[in-house]
């Protein structure tokens, strides 16, 4: 009898995981396909009948492998950063705040990220529920916030941006700093400290306790509840209501601008509470998340700090250096939905060196506030992110800042592993473990408490 129930069960059990592995599999095939048709259709509307040429593989034994060899990078010339697009040397705070920097963030909208409509339709946070918690021996009040987007332009659509707030029970009564972390929840009161296990380190404790400890709060901003992350989804999310289900048009928004749009609002609703100090808030992110929260640091400058984590190609990694991830990736039908639909001229009829922009120039959108660019090992995390290109970036980075009186790294030779270079408003350091800033809160920390104490 026993017997017969376990066979039962496992029947059961094999008839369900295979009805969800087809869902799933029927899922992903239906996804895969709309993203192909949204991606030749912006094709169509760039008027581009030429392929795009494929990104290299990650796979060494590929015939289009990845570059890993720094002796194979190939010269290259970035776009200016202290010269305004008619030849004019930028000198001073005023030239770069009254001109070259509304060039920039005007090119980029253009070419690579998207621009924001004109019009975005308002946007109501509330608490949804919340419990009290323990976190490292701190009392913490966890907070479930929801946020409509009024979708009376286009009923069909319904948008509800969620995020997992932490706000530790301390007598500051003049409101507290607030990290912000791009990622995703599980369930209102079940967040994952950060995206994948791997990204957890082992040498620390968790980043909630860490700023807990501070007297810090954080919040959690599940970006799959702003737009979803793939080209399927771009006529669904925020940007699928405000074009009112249509295609995109070249020049708007991409998913990395829509998830920075939502740490935005979050913000916002900052703004109205006394607990917080909205002019304390930081952005943090990993991987795709690292690109989304520099994008946001660079395009909204109420956003004081950043800790930007493992955002390779599209963040802060040079896309002009032919090493790890390069352009025809991003631009590719697996990521063309987080930039702007012009961007994937340059995998095809033109070519990297025809973007006006890089990554130093986004990097030194954030100044002066302070950025600390982080990176894991070469053997742990591997080469794809090019630690390297973040580094040079940030080395490229520095004559802005220093318009304005602060530091950059200090120095232009690439450090060994685990040196902090911390002492100005410019920071990087690679730790020693994988793709993940686990390893690198503490040190990000330290370095915060300089601007935030």
């Amino acid at each position: 009898m026993h017997r017969l129930v376990s066979i039962s069960i496992l029947f059961t059990g094999l008839v369900f995981f295979n009805s969800y592995a087809q869902n799933t599999s029927s899922t992903r095939d239906s996804i895969n396909q709309y993203t192909q048709i949204d991606f030749l259709e912006m094709k169509k509307t760039l008027e581009i009948q030429q392929e795009n040429r494929p990104g290299p593989s990650g796979n060494p034994n590929d015939a289009n492998a990845a570059n890993f060899d720094e002796n194979q990078v190939r010269d290259y010339t970035l776009p200016q950063l202290t010269t305004t697009q008619s030849g004019m040397p930028v000198n001073s705070v005023a030239d770069w705040e009254n001109r070259k920097r509304p060039q920039l963030i005007a090119a980029f909208e253009q070419e690579m990220y998207g621009a924001l409509p004109d019009e975005i339709p308002a946007v109501s946070w509330t608490i949804k529920s919340e419990k009290d918690t323990v976190i490292g021996g701190m009392p913490i009040i966890e907070q479930h916030l929801v946020a409509t987007v009024d979708n009376t332009i286009y009923p069909e659509l319904s948008v509800s941006i969620e995020a997992l707030l932490g706000i530790p029970k301390t007598e500051n009564d003049s409101g507290i700093p607030v990290v912000v972390q791009f990622g995703f929840l599980n369930s209102p009161f079940g967040k994952i400290e950060e995206p994948r296990s791997y990204f957890i380190s082992p040498y620390e404790p968790r980043f909630k306790e860490q700023l807990a400890h501070q007297g810090w709060g954080y919040a959690i901003l599940d970006v799959s509840s702003i737009q979803a992350d793939h080209g399927a989804g771009l006529t669904s999310g925020i940007i699928g209501l405000v074009n009112q289900g249509k295609h995109r048009s070249p020049g708007q928004w991409g998913a990395l601008r829509a998830w920075a749009w939502g740490a935005s609002t979050l913000l916002d609703y900052f703004e109205t509470r006394t607990d917080i100090d909205a002019g304390r808030v930081a952005v943090e992110g990993t991987s795709r998340y690292g690109k989304a929260a520099l994008v946001a640091m660079a395009f909204d400058t109420r956003f004081t700090l950043g800790f930007i984590g493992s955002s390779g190609a599209g963040g802060a990694s040079l896309l002009r250096r032919n090493f790890g991830e390069m352009l025809e990736n991003l631009a590719s039908p697996a990521e063309y939905h987080w930039f702007a639909g012009n961007f994937l001229k340059y995998a095809s009829i033109q070519t990297v060196d025809d973007l006006p922009v890089d990554a130093h120039q986004l990097i030194a959108l954030c100044a002066p506030r302070p950025v600390f660019i982080s990176a894991g090992s070469a053997k742990i995390e591997g080469q794809w992110v090019d630690a390297k290109g973040m580094f040079e970036a940030t080395v490229e980075a520095a004559p802005v800042y220093e318009l304005y009186n602060l530091q950059g790294l200090g120095t232009t030779n690439f450090p060994f592993m685990g040196t902090a270079l911390t002492s100005g408003e410019l920071a990087f350091r690679q730790h020693g473990g994988g793709h993940s800033t686990g390893p690198n809160w503490s040190t990000w920390i330290a370095w915060a408490r300089k601007y935030w104490d």
